[in-house]
């Protein structure tokens, strides 16, 4: 899965059987069969949720790329793709067009674990429409994967309810289409309307990190908030969940507005504030 792509560098996110603990991704210039072929080598943890990120850089802007990636020290082919870095517009010409697509609530059914009853979920052909879109990039909103009970306590649960959810079949051709930028909810942060008091928030935010590749997440280990920059447009990637107060603390005290009561709490909105200044 591509994930934050600019002028001159790449990442490239992939997760690995439990076994593999080598890859090796390959990468030249698309259409050109004299360019030169480079590599980047990482060494893996192994065991559950085997997840890495390739970083490349020396890019060009504005070009396209095709990459492929072995594993193992015999380096077994694994899988192939491509990606266009940013164009460098600025100074230069007007900023070019892009499109972009968003959405939230990723539902892939578990019968063993989804509660009694009819459950969410079902039809997930909607990504194979996705797929098929001439996009730079997609936003997931949140609700990106459904924790169920069974997951909401221990690391072991978070980390697996990701990682299935992330190896649905129906994603993979959707998840090398394009890039992809997240934000979290209640839902993939924890249990229904989990707010700043969920004992394993850390251990979230170390998932998130995992599965996601944003350009950052929040400062001094503090939240999944983020920013980035296509062409003449900001996008800001706000976190409602790590600073939220209880839904259910009241809203006003005496008639005045109960300043106590927060959603993205004081750090997030002072970096806001002076990101948009910047910008």
């Amino acid at each position: 899965m591509p994930g934050f792509i600019e002028l001159r560098t790449a990442k490239i996110w992939l997760q690995f059987a439990d076994n593999i603990k080598e890859a090796t991704i390959y990468y030249k210039t698309s259409g050109a069969q004299t360019a030169k072929l480079l590599s980047r080598k990482i060494n893996l943890m192994g065991g559950e949720f085997n997840t890495a990120v390739f970083t490349l850089t020396a890019l060009h802007p504005e070009t396209s790329y095709k990459y492929y990636i072995t594993a193992g020290i015999n380096k077994k082919y694994l899988d192939s793709g491509s990606f266009t870095t940013q164009t460098l517009w600025q100074f230069r010409k007007p900023a070019p067009d892009f499109s972009f697509i968003a959405g939230s609530c990723t539902y892939f059914n578990e019968p063993l674990y989804d509660r009694p009853g009819k459950p969410y979920g079902g039809d997930s052909s909607i990504f194979v429409t996705m797929a098929k879109e001439k996009s730079a990039f997609m936003l997931w909103l949140g609700d990106n994967w459904y924790t169920r009970y069974p997951d909401y306590w221990s690391s072991w649960g978070l980390h697996y309810r990701a990682s299935r959810e992330r190896s649905m079949p129906v994603l993979q051709p959707f998840l090398k289409s394009m890039s992809h930028y997240a934000i979290w909810d209640d839902h993939d942060y924890g249990p229904n309307d989990a707010d700043k008091s969920y004992i394993l928030k850390e251990t979230s935010r170390n998932v998130f990190k995992k599965f996601w590749v944003n350009p950052s997440y929040g400062m001094n280990e503090q939240g999944i908030y983020s920013m980035f920059n296509y062409n003449d447009a900001d996008f800001f990637l706000l976190d409602d969940r790590w600073w939220r107060s209880s839904d259910k603390m009241v809203d006003s005290i005496g008639g005045d507005i109960n300043k106590n009561k927060k959603m993205f709490g004081d750090d997030q909105m002072e970096w806001l504030k002076n990101a948009l200044l910047f910008r």
